[in-house]
């Protein structure tokens, strides 16, 4: 995995578990094969509780980075996201590179754990309200081959501790433009509503 746009190496799972650790956060951490879209995500998770997320890093067109988290089920279009966030302008998926060197991982890994590669803050962080109903939230740490299950309250602790204090949206209510279609665990939908477009350019 290459350097961050600072040069440094991106932290790695056992330094994020460490700080964790270090915040006093506690977590378990499930190994599992490869996912990368939230179906293959369900079949992983089986009956477990808490709230299962789907996250998609995107960019606006004054080229700020948006990570944002929603439930699983959530429908999303891009569309609709824009106005929701009030940015102006279309909305485009984050690319693989970007992924690389904002926050140190690789499409299947996102989720708001790679906010510990943010080292200059280009990414915020967007949390649907629904989350905060959960008292556990489960996310990749680092990596899309394990499942972090925190409190969700402890997320947010997290979140401050990196200087990464989310927006809290509220997504109820938010109409769409056209049904979604799936959504996959690499940083965006496979395609977008409305216009499609390859994820991550």
């Amino acid at each position: 995995m290459g350097a961050l746009v600072d040069g440094s190496d991106p932290r790695t799972t056992a330094d994020l578990l460490a700080r964790l650790d270090a915040l006093g956060i506690a977590h378990d951490t499930l190994a599992h094969p490869p996912v990368f879209t939230v179906d293959e995500a369900r079949t992983i998770r089986g009956d477990l509780g808490g709230a299962h997320v789907k996250n998609l890093v995107v960019r606006d067109r004054r080229r700020r980075m948006h990570l944002v988290t929603t439930l699983a089920d959530r429908p999303v279009d891009l569309l609709a996201l824009g106005d929701l966030l009030g940015v102006a302008g279309r909305l485009s998926f984050a690319s693989e590179e970007r992924l690389l060197r904002y926050l140190g991982i690789r499409p299947g890994a996102v989720s708001p754990f790679a906010v510990v590669n943010d080292v200059g803050r280009h990414v915020q962080v967007v949390l649907d309200a629904g989350l905060l109903t959960r008292a556990t939230i489960h996310l990749h740490p680092l990596r899309n081959d394990a499942t972090t299950t925190i409190a969700t309250v402890d997320l947010l602790r997290f979140l401050t501790a990196e200087e990464h204090e989310p927006r809290i949206v509220d997504f109820d209510g938010v109409r769409h433009a056209s049904p979604d279609r799936g959504s996959d665990c690499r940083g965006a939908p496979p395609r977008r509503s409305a216009r499609p477009q390859d994820p991550h350019r």
